[in-house]
C-alpha cells in the first residue's frame, strides 16, 4: 500500500497566509501540514508516497528534500493546477496507481488511529472514508448510503439524501485501481474534465452501479484546512503544543 497526496493547490481562501506559501506548507506544531501527513503515514507503515505539487512546487520539493526520515517520496508536478481541479492531479498521478493505494487530500489532517481504521477496513475495490455528524453545510462533501455502500457523493446533496461526509481519504485495491483510472480517463476526455473533482469520478461510478464501500471513522481525530478558522482548529488539534505534536509523529 502506498499513498498519493494531492497538494497542487494554493489555498486561496487562506489568503494572505498563502500569498506565497502553498497550503500544504502552513506550519502545524513543529512541522507543516504535509510534514504531519508524511509522519503519520510513515508511522502507520506507509513507506512510499507520491505528492502531486503545483503552486510554488519548488518550495514543496525543498520541504521534502530536507526531511531527515520518513517515507520515500516521489514528486509529481501538475502544470495545470491554476486552470484545473483535482481530477487533473489524479490524472497526472495515474501511473502511481497501479498497486494498492490511498488518495489523500493535501488539506486533510488525520490521526494514526484514523489511518489504522482505513487500512484495516474489510477488503473492497474502492473504499471511501466518511464521518457522520448532526448537521452538514454547503462546503461538506456529503454522501448518500445504503448501509455501508455509497450511492452518491457531492456538495449539493440535500439534507434528506445525506448520511455522512467524505473526509478526503480513499483506498483502492485490486480491480478498483483500474476502475478508477479508467473513469479518470473518461472524464478527462470530455470538456468538463479539467473543472471536475476526482470525487466526481467516484460519484459517476456509484451511479452506474459500481459497488463502492465506505468506512466510518466517527470519533477519530481529523480536520480539513480550507479557511483561517479551519487553520486554528488544525493547530489546536494537531500542533498547539509539543505534547500534541508528539502524539501524531514519529519523534
Amino acid at each position: 500500500m502506498h499513498a498519493v497526496i494531492l497538494s497542487a493547490g494554493r489555498g486561496s481562501r487562506l489568503l494572505p497566509l498563502t500569498e506565497n506559501l502553498p497550503k500544504c506548507l502552513l506550519p502545524i506544531g513543529l512541522t507543516t501540514v504535509l510534514g504531519m501527513q508524511l509522519d503519520t503515514l510513515f508511522q502507520g507503515g506507509i513507506k512510499k508516497v507520491s505528492v502531486v505539487t503545483g503552486f510554488n512546487a519548488d518550495m514543496v520539493k525543498a520541504e521534502i528534500d530536507a526531511r531527515p526520515s520518513g517515507p520515500k517520496v516521489k514528486i509529481i508536478y501538475n502544470p495545470f493546477y491554476q486552470v484545473a481541479d483535482n481530477l487533473a492531479s489524479c490524472w497526472m498521478a495515474r501511473k502511481a496507481m497501479k498497486s494498492d493505494f490511498l488518495i489523500i487530500n493535501g488539506d486533510t489532517l488525520f490521526s494514526p488511529k484514523l489511518l489504522e481504521t482505513i487500512l484495516s477496513a474489510p477488503p473492497a475495490p474502492i473504499t471511501v472514508t466518511i464521518d457522520k455528524k448532526d448537521q452538514y453545510d454547503g462546503d461538506d462533501m456529503k454522501v448518500t448510503l445504503d448501509g455501508s455502500r455509497l450511492l452518491a457523493i457531492g456538495k449539493t446533496l440535500t439534507a434528506q439524501e445525506t448520511n455522512g461526509e467524505s473526509i478526503g481519504m480513499l483506498r483502492f485495491m485490486g480491480e478498483g485501481r483500474k476502475t478508477f483510472r479508467d473513469e479518470i480517463k473518461s472524464l478527462m476526455q470530455n470538456n468538463k474534465g479539467t473543472k471536475s473533482w476526482y470525487l466526481s469520478a467516484i460519484h459517476g461510478l456509484a451511479q452506474s452501479g459500481v459497488e463502492i464501500e465506505t468506512t466510518n471513522i466517527q470519533g477519530s481525530t481529523w480536520a480539513e484546512l480550507d479557511t483561517p478558522e479551519d487553520y486554528e482548529i488544525c493547530r489546536d488539534l494537531f500542533g498547539s503544543s509539543e505534547s500534541a505534536r508528539k502524539r501524531f509523529s514519529i519523534l
